[in-house]
Parts: C-alpha cells; structure tokens; sequence
C-alpha cells in the first residue's frame, strides 16, 4: 500500500516517519529527487537523492516521475522507479509537498493520503527557526507557503496533528497498520483461510 505524507514545511512529518520506519516491519520510504541543497544534516541517497537542475529537467523530459513540483524555487519529484521497486517490499511512505500529493491523488494509484498539521502557527514558526538549517528569509517564504498549504488537509483521508511526537507517530503507524486491514489488500490471505474451512 501507497501512504503519501504532506503538510507544511517543518510541522514534522519527516520526523514522525522516521520513527514509523525504526518502529514497523516491511514500510519503505521513497526517495526523493531535488535540486535543493544538503542540509548539514541530510546524507544524499538517505534523505533526498539531490541532483543539479539540468539533470532533474532530463528527468522530467524522460517523463522518469509520478510527480514533481516547483517548491520554494527548486525540483522535488518521486520517480516511477524508485516506488516500483520498493513498492514490492511491503508498504511505501512518500514525504511529500502538497502539490505532489494532488498529483499523485489525480491518477489511478490506491493510495492512503496522510496531512500533518502542527499545532499552531506560532509552534511552527518556532520548529523552523530551531532546526537552524535555513536563512531568515527562506524561514519566512516557507511560513507564507503554510499559510496556504495548511486549507489543503481536506483533500487528505487523514489528519495527524504533530502536537506531541509520540502521540503523532502512533497516529501514523496506527493508519498504515489499518491499511494493511483493509478487504482489498488481504482478499489474497482471506482466500487462503477459506480454503481451509472447505
């Protein structure tokens, strides 16, 4: 099953999964492609695959994405080829902006779509400035950016409020966790059981 996760910028959402991946068996995460650059904390491959601007528009050009946007003046996409291929592996989550949340929600894929809202403007506000990876002024483009981004939650099946990260990471396992509920996903295990009662 695809979970595609998106909010605004700093309201945790990569954090929460990273404690999603550490805690459930058989989830992968996708990869992103971006043009932005490294934080000090991010390891390419790990956390984004951060290539040039040319290269991401070859990429484009080859039609080598499920989605891609323009955010905060640089590329992010997903490829077909890295969920194709880790998709096989048991649950993928996608940490995504908005705009390719909608992308992916236009086109045929069975997908659960997760939104992290933080608690407040202000508590947001606060995360930005404290992770201390960004310049003043691109803190405060990704604030404006919120504010927008924040009335998209409708178009998403689940709403996680990261107020407290260990209430919010339970929220998310708890809805991959049902995902893998679902009739449709187990119809093949539910065959097998009922041959048995035969």
């Amino acid at each position: 099953m695809l979970f595609v996760v998106s909010g605004p910028s700093g309201c945790g959402k990569s954090t929460i999964i990273h404690h999603v991946m550490r805690d459930l068996r058989n989830v992968q995460f996708s990869v992103s492609y971006t043009t932005r650059p490294r934080r000090p904390s991010e390891q390419d491959g790990r956390d984004y695959h951060f290539v040039t601007k040319p290269e991401f528009e070859r990429m484009i050009a080859r039609r080598q994405f499920v989605e891609w946007a323009e955010v905060h003046g640089h590329y992010y996409g997903t490829s077909k080829k890295e969920i194709a291929q880790k998709a096989k592996a048991g649950d993928l989550v996608l940490d995504i902006d908005i705009q390719g949340a909608r992308q992916i929600k236009s086109r045929p894929v069975r997908a659960v779509f997760v939104f992290v809202l933080p608690p407040m403007f202000d508590e947001l506000k606060r995360r930005l400035k404290e992770r201390g990876e960004d310049k003043p002024e691109v803190i405060g483009q990704r604030l404006m950016h919120a504010k927008k981004e924040i009335r998209h939650y409708v178009l998403f099946d689940y709403v996680v409020i990261n107020n407290k990260l260990d209430r919010a990471v339970l929220e998310l396992e708890s809805i991959i966790l049902g995902g893998r509920c679902r009739l449709d996903v187990r119809k093949p295990q539910i065959k097998e059981i009922l041959k048995s009662f035969r």
